[in-house]
């Protein structure tokens, strides 16, 4: 009975790592759940986790819905995925530093098209803090999800 209890938390981490990550938004540490894209992106790309695609995309929409943006975050987070979907041409399963590289090329992205939706110094300064803070936050959770998962 403990086993199965140990191994179900272990399967549901990522999950309920995501989660609370969207939830605990404060405006200057984690604005709109914005880290939640952290285990988003390592569950979905560089480590596939069963189901995670789909759970994503719900999380993306609720992302859309704390950032204010239609279908932004969704739509950026599907056009990924089918990217990565030319696996003969992109894997990203077999990258170095566990996709570190491929997390910033997909977050910089992002946040150039939200800056040029909307330029401005507030929105430049924001969107470098959203790149390196996500950055510096990036390792330990994804070790974290290493560490619990397997």
């Amino acid at each position: 009975m403990k086993n199965n209890v140990i191994n179900f938390l272990r399967a549901a981490y990522p999950f309920l790592l995501t989660v609370g990550l969207w939830r605990l938004s404060v405006p200057v540490w984690n604005p709109a759940g914005i880290l939640a894209i952290i285990p988003m992106f390592f569950c979905s790309f560089i480590m596939p986790v069963k189901w995670f695609g789909l759970f994503s995309c719900f999380i993306c929409i609720v992302l859309d819905y704390k950032f204010e943006t239609t279908c932004f975050w969704l739509a950026m987070y599907c056009l990924f995925y089918a990217v990565n979907g030319f696996q003969s041409v992109i894997d990203l399963t077999h990258t170095n530093k566990d996709g570190l590289y491929a997390f910033l090329g997909f977050l910089a992205c992002c946040v150039l098209i939200l800056f040029f939706a909307n330029p401005g110094v507030i929105n430049l300064v924001q969107g470098i803090w959203i790149i390196l803070w996500s950055t510096v936050l990036y390792v330990p959770i994804i070790m974290s999800i290493k560490r619990i998962y397997k």
